[in-house]
């Protein structure tokens, strides 16, 4: 098997049990609370647990997200380059965040110092377990034995295969956030919409319709899901197909047992959706990710 690490970011809501089969690592980055209260998340939620997170987010409080620093790449992929291993990075989307520049910054200064190296850095256009989804591709190619290279080249052929389908509890995050108007969210709370949502091509979140109830959402979410699932897909009958959740663990629950009994499902996994996404898409949200024939 070719020597070369896989990481990904806490933003791919991998869980701790998942990180440690993958054996791949998870760089974390910064919450804070009011600004002066700064934790790390990390997939072993050891610095604060999701049930506190989301307990303050519920409560009000004024969380902000942080992107992974210039430096934090240097003191994570140093080490690595120094053993003499590769590192093949799959990368939080563009279409949300700056963190896939920085880390162009840091790849390009790095092989200055190692140029027999190689840092293979994918921008995924993905995020929550899509992100993850693509991060476990590459676990399983390499170890299957898929070189660095071709592991790179298969990442960026797929990305634009995951599929994120996602609903929120309500739009006040979103749109503190820039992803919607202040007409709409009002509007939406209002009239207790559910917007079903998904992430385009460009790695941008997307309103896609709205519909007026819980149970309607996650009937459109499980009928596109059956349309657009890809199968065969690499070569396998059958997909793992991932669940995500903000402190919603029985609608992931009920979503996944109705999903497992789908044609071509391998396995369902659910994971908590993190305190770096969470800040910004609310509790309640629930998602789904699998590989489509398109977006």
């Amino acid at each position: 098997m070719e020597n070369y690490k896989i990481f990904t970011e806490v933003t791919a809501d991998l869980t701790a049990e998942m990180v440690n089969d993958l054996n791949i690592e998870v760089i974390p980055m910064e919450i804070s609370f009011s600004g002066d209260e700064n934790y790390l998340h990390y997939p072993d939620a050891r610095e604060i647990s999701l049930e506190d997170f989301y307990s303050r987010l519920k409560a009000g409080e004024d969380i902000t997200t942080a992107q992974v620093k210039y430096a934090d790449y240097i003191n994570v992929f140093e080490p690595i380059l120094q053993k003499g291993e590769d590192i093949l990075y799959v990368c939080f989307s563009s279409g949300l965040s700056g963190t896939y520049n920085t880390a162009l910054l840091a790849r390009e200064d790095l092989l200055e110092k190692y140029p027999d190296s190689k840092i293979m850095i994918v921008d995924s256009l993905a995020a929550s377990l899509g992100e993850g989804l693509l991060a476990y591709y590459a676990a399983q190619n390499r170890e299957k034995g898929m070189s660095i290279d071709d592991n790179y080249q298969w990442l960026l052929d797929h990305r634009l295969n995951t599929a994120h389908w996602f609903t929120v509890d309500d739009l006040y995050h979103l749109k503190r956030g820039g992803r919607c108007s202040a007409l709409a969210a009002f509007m939406g709370t209002m009239l207790s919409i559910k917007p079903l949502l998904h992430v385009d091509n460009e790695g941008h979140l997307v309103p896609v319709e709205k519909i007026r109830s819980n149970k309607k959402v996650v009937d459109r979410m499980l009928q596109i899901f059956h349309d657009t699932i890809l199968l065969p897909f690499d070569g396998e009958s059958e997909q793992v197909i991932f669940i995500s959740h903000a402190d919603n663990q029985e609608a992931a629950e009920k979503l996944a047992d109705i999903v497992r009994e789908k044609p071509g499902v391998k396995e369902v996994r659910i994971g908590w959706i993190s305190p770096v996404i969470g800040a910004h898409c609310g509790a309640g949200t629930l998602a789904i990710f699998f590989m489509a024939d398109n977006r």
